[in-house]
């Protein structure tokens, strides 16, 4: 599966389809993406690939932007085993101009959120 669109509840919980949701058995993290749209990771590929990803000299700017930029209102959480959903909190939403219906495609390893259009 690499494309999903869903209808957030009135708690702004996105279901996660049944068929991925044991990637996200480590948690869940959701960050900015580099536009108007949010990524949503796997918290083991957050630790193993963006973590590492965003080390860099104390003094590189441009790496203490992106830092900045991802970590910026980033959410951790686990998945809700029970109806496998995540709550997108509202400052997300409104960053990624994000209503109720959204639309996810992976991008590798990570999801990308935007509005459904």
């Amino acid at each position: 599966m690499d494309y999903f669109e869903r209808r957030l509840d009135d708690k702004n919980r996105l279901t996660i389809p049944v068929e991925i949701r044991a990637e996200f058995a480590s948690g869940v993290v959701i960050t900015r993406g580099f536009k108007k749209y949010l990524h949503l990771y796997s918290k083991s590929v957050w630790d193993e690939t963006v973590e590492p990803a965003l080390k860099g000299s104390i003094l590189d700017e441009t790496m203490a932007d992106t830092n900045v930029h991802f970590r910026t209102g980033k959410i951790e959480s686990p998945l809700d085993a029970k109806q496998g959903r995540v709550l997108i909190e509202q400052h997300l939403l409104d960053y990624a101009e994000v209503g109720k219906e959204v639309v996810a495609v992976r991008a590798g390893q990570y999801w990308r959120i935007t509005a459904k259009t």
